[in-house]
């Protein structure tokens, strides 16, 4: 079978998290108070911050999602990383030092740091609430696929594991601990990937002959699972499938190229013939089924733009204004979204916030480049399941031994878990120290502010489970693209404004926040995606033009915050409103 777990990948799986949990732990001691659990004391080194900065952002869309969209859909996929990357240029050129200087604790202190408004705290703490939300169902999603494998426990089961062990580590020692794990994680993560495109590079291409049979995969009323019509005891018994079919004629009769260099595999990939996978849904009243057909296609197909964005290819206004918008979300969320904007209050100066942006970019750039290695490589591997996009990256690795299987699945793991235990410690810090403290007026002290923290970031660890079970067929970068629109739509102009024009008013910044953010989640809940993927609706039905709504709500941010400030007369800095 595909998906068989093996005793040694379970023990190097359980070392793996269990030492990361168990630091968690060793550094609890050193989180005790509000501004240790919030901020590390804001004694984190510049160099520790910024591969922590690569930690916390190469979430399980980076590694899990955007190597399984190369996989099954080629160049189109690594647009996906391309817009990741580009969005740190903002964090680096506009938002490093100045967010810096203005917050202590959570994005709302740096949006109200000239105000003291009531308003601006309850505004952004919603907004930080309702995209660290977004972007943990892609974490959960990635967490219940990587379980299944390893451990053959359902779905489900996996993302309750991972939400169980994030929030442990979260009431433990807050930032310290999330800091030391997304370190540890960062480092590993990109080291790994390193060797396992090396590992690619070194095996070269080789044609495959698994089976190119359709599969059916049936979910009955009764929640069972048939796949070509047959019972499964688990919903993931599925047979690898066979990709590469034909390398360039100067090959002849060869099956394997040998070892080959980065720009020699993609010219050989270009010119070689291969086999993806795509599958059609359709309802009765046996329930949903969905059938994976083989379609071949040229290499030098897979490597241009266009197999996924249509935008690209098909001409139409609404596409192109759909892949538009997602570029524009990507390359406007980076700097907007609270579980990174959180980590710059983790080192000592604005200098240090600097120098430890560009140790990030650095980490995550090298990262980045290698997932279009990963991508293609699984993309011939002959190990791909066609019916889980996200599991794309450790089949590759299996392919190779059980034992890099578990590490990466391992490595993956600690993934979710660095992107998670961030955006519970951004959320936790929204209700405790924005909405209870200061919208609320509750007066704490240090021991009150951290357990209201650990008892928020249970509740938020909770919400995260749920939804990751919710999700369970969605690709994960697909989902952190709707993060990203909601958190530049929302987020963005308000703090962008706030830095760069004087006139900007309390008043603006409510305004442009909430705007933001309801108009970015009404249309996303609108698009012909949800109408598709959630509603189980046709995509006609949808009343919006195009999916993605980065395109519209952006700009629409910072109109209403022009507007509305120009409407308003400014507050005297510092007094309360």
């Amino acid at each position: 079978m595909l998906y068989e777990s093996s005793p040694v990948a379970i023990a190097i799986f359980a070392s793996f998290v269990l030492a990361v949990i168990g630091l968690s732990f060793w550094l609890g001691r050193k989180g005790q108070s509000a501004k240790g659990y919030y901020a590390a004391h804001g004694e984190i080194h510049w160099f520790i911050n910024g591969i922590a900065f690569a930690g916390d952002y190469l979430s399980a869309a980076s590694f899990l999602g955007i190597c399984g969209m190369i996989a099954f859909h080629g160049f189109d996929g690594f647009l996906y990383s391309i817009g990741f990357l580009a969005g740190w240029i903002v964090a680096l050129f506009v938002i490093a030092e100045p967010i810096k200087s203005l917050g202590t604790f959570t994005f709302a202190d740096a949006l109200d740091a000239k105000y003291n408004s009531r308003g601006i705290k309850l505004s952004v703490a919603i907004s930080t609430l309702v995209v660290s939300i977004f972007y943990l169902i892609p974490q959960m999603v990635g967490a219940g696929d990587l379980i299944m494998p390893l451990l053959g426990l359902p779905h489900a089961v996996g993302v309750i594991l991972v939400g169980v062990a994030v929030t442990l580590i979260v009431v433990t020692a807050g930032m310290v601990s999330t800091t030391w794990v997304q370190f540890i994680k960062g480092s590993l993560l990109v080291f790994f990937c390193g060797v396992l495109t090396s590992m690619i590079l070194s095996r070269g291409l080789t044609v495959n002959t698994g089976s190119l049979e359709p599969q059916t995969r049936t979910v009955t009323p009764d929640g069972r699972v048939l796949v070509n019509g047959e019972p499964q005891t688990r919903d993931h018994d599925l047979r690898p499938v066979g990709t590469l079919v034909a390398l360039p004629e100067r090959y002849g009769d060869a099956t394997t190229t040998g070892p080959l260099g980065p720009l020699e595999y993609l010219s050989v990939l270009e010119e070689s013939r291969i086999v993806t996978w795509s599958g059609q849904k359709s309802t009765d009243a046996s329930g949903t089924h969905t059938v994976y057909t083989p379609t071949e296609k040229a290499g030098a197909d897979l490597l241009k733009p266009g197999g996924y964005f249509k935008g690209l290819t098909t001409g139409k206004l609404a596409d192109k204004l759909d892949f538009a918008s997602l570029m524009l979300a990507l390359f406007c969320g980076t700097a907007s979204l609270p579980h990174i904007l959180i980590r710059y209050y983790t080192v000592k100066d604005a200098a240090a916030a600097r120098k430890s942006t560009v140790v990030g970019i650095a980490a995550i750039g090298a990262f980045y480049v290698l997932t279009l290695f990963l991508g293609l490589g699984a993309m011939t591997s002959g190990a791909l399941d066609p019916t889980s996009t996200n599991m794309a990256a450790p089949l590759l690795a299996k392919s190779f031994s059980n034992t890099l299987f578990a590490v990466i699945s391992a490595i993956a793991f600690t993934t979710v878990l660095g992107t998670v235990s961030g955006l519970i410690m951004a959320g936790s810090g929204a209700v405790a120290h924005d909405l209870v403290e200061n919208v609320l007026g509750i007066p704490m002290n240090d021991d009150e502010k951290v357990r209201c923290g650990k008892i928020a970031a249970v509740g938020l660890g909770i919400v995260a489970m749920a939804l990751g079970i919710l999700f369970r067929n969605f690709n994960v970068s697909f989902l952190v693209g709707w993060a990203f629109n909601i958190a530049a739509s929302a987020n963005l102009p308000a703090l962008v404004m706030l830095l760069f024009w004087p006139r900007t008013t309390k008043e603006g910044i409510i305004a442009a926040v909430m705007v933001g953010m309801v108009a970015s989640l009404g249309w996303i809940l609108l698009s012909a995606d949800t109408f598709e993927k959630v509603y189980g609706m046709s995509r006609d039905a949808s009343p919006v033009p195009f999916s993605q709504p980065g395109l519209v709500t952006i700009p629409l941010g910072f109109l209403v915050l022009i507007v509305v400030s120009l409407l308003t007369k400014a507050q005297p800095q510092g007094k309360p409103a």
